[in-house]
């Protein structure tokens, strides 16, 4: 018996979401807490880094979860086989195959792993500080 291929629960994606959206508020206030104290810069920081950490790695999980779907049931094969209207074709094979050409999961990977190192790092200097 296959396996139901679901989304997550809508709970868990709007988690993700709002981590995204909270993340990048609190990287984009950093340039008003400026102006009134390094303390609240530090915590927004952490925020939207730590958001970002959670945003970019589900991203990751989403883009490869896609790609591996196409891959593993050769939908690029089954969409050459499927009679239908030729526009509707043409942007379904667009985007089962964009979905395996598709840099986005790397990018999030990548996004995700600097931030993992840019908080270890922030953590590390900021124990130096206060210790």
């Amino acid at each position: 018996m296959q396996k139901v291929i679901e989304p997550n629960p809508k709970p868990v994606r709007l988690f993700f979401f709002w981590a995204g959206i909270i993340a990048t508020i609190a990287y984009r206030i950093i340039v008003v807490l400026n102006f009134y104290s390094p303390l609240w810069v530090k915590i927004a920081w952490y925020i939207g880094t730590i958001g970002f950490i959670l945003y970019f790695w589900h991203r990751y999980i989403v883009a490869k979860k896609r790609a591996d779907l196409v891959k593993n049931y050769g939908l690029v094969e089954a969409i050459k086989k499927i009679k239908m209207d030729p526009k509707k074709k043409l942007a379904l094979d667009y985007l089962v195959k964009t979905s395996l050409t598709s840099k986005s999961r790397w990018n999030s990977a990548i996004i995700f792993f600097l931030s993992v190192a840019a908080l270890i790092l922030g953590i590390v200097l900021d124990l130096r500080v206060f210790c």
